[in-house]
């Protein structure tokens, strides 16, 4: 691929972390003399025609949709980096969490004292605010219609603010996704009640259609920040970046199955 031609970028996670990829794009350009195309994406990427025709150069994307992707479309996608992030529970790994959370003025403690509530959740297809919570239930030996009522809000920040507003009782947001939103609004309207997890953590993925050594070079400079895209990721509470498989990203496509052979197609 020249290099002269834009790459096109594409985020399908939450939008409160956007400004960071702009980050990573920006560097990709100062350090590379790469430019870039970044858009946020409206639809889901299992069903984004840009995806489906290989017409993407680079996203961010759940590791969920992509391993479930990847199996039906290999050697398309493949991994580059994903965040390691500074917070202990972390273990200095690329992991995350689904934060199960509450409104902080209610009496829900346990995730025991969600039964008969109300649930919002983001979209089906996400690992933290569908699939673990989903796999929590079979764990847990709950009946299918442990939630009196299911609602989608179609984002988490969107399921955040529910819950702070007393629209939802509870929802499983991916713990990357809260801890920014909290440092946005500084809210103490939520507590955790559950943590589910940990999962490997949502990767930057690029697309074998480029020139290999232009794939190498682009995971080569992520994994050697210069000095202002590591002011950037300490904004965010980002340690390093690291390296990451499609491997890596099995267990979710696991726990998905395992949800459909115990006959939970979907939380009620």
């Amino acid at each position: 691929m020249p290099e002269s031609k834009k790459l096109r970028v594409v985020s399908y996670l939450a939008p409160n972390w956007f400004a960071f990829y702009k980050g990573i794009t920006a560097y990709l350009n100062r350090v590379l003399g790469i430019e870039t195309q970044l858009h946020q994406a409206e639809c889901d990427p299992l069903e984004d025609p840009l995806l489906l025709q290989d017409q993407l150069d680079l996203a961010f994307i759940c590791g969920l949709p992509l391993i479930r992707y990847s199996l039906s479309v290999p050697n398309q996608l493949r991994p580059l980096v994903a965040p390691v992030m500074q917070a202990p529970r972390y273990q200095n790994s690329p992991i995350y969490f689904s934060d199960v959370i509450v409104n902080a003025a209610s009496n829900l403690k346990t995730f025991t004292d969600l039964r008969g509530k109300t649930l919002c959740y983001n979209d089906l297809g996400s690992n933290s605010g569908y699939n673990l919570l989903r796999y929590r239930l079979i764990e847990g030996g709950n009946p299918q219609h442990f939630f009196s009522k299911v609602i989608q809000s179609g984002s988490h920040q969107l399921s955040i603010r529910w819950v702070a507003e007393g629209l939802a009782d509870c929802a499983a947001i991916d713990s990357v996704v809260l801890e920014q939103e909290l440092r946005n609004t500084e809210s103490s309207d939520l507590r955790v009640v559950e943590m589910l997890g940990p999962s490997p953590m949502p990767p930057l993925v690029v697309s074998q259609h480029l020139d290999a050594s232009l794939i190498q070079r682009l995971q080569s400079v992520l994994l050697q920040p210069d000095g202002e895209l590591q002011a950037a990721m300490t904004q965010v509470g980002i340690e390093r970046f690291a390296t990451m498989h499609l491997e890596d990203y099995k267990v979710l496509a696991e726990i998905f199955n395992a949800s459909f052979h115990a006959g939970y197609q979907k939380i009620t």
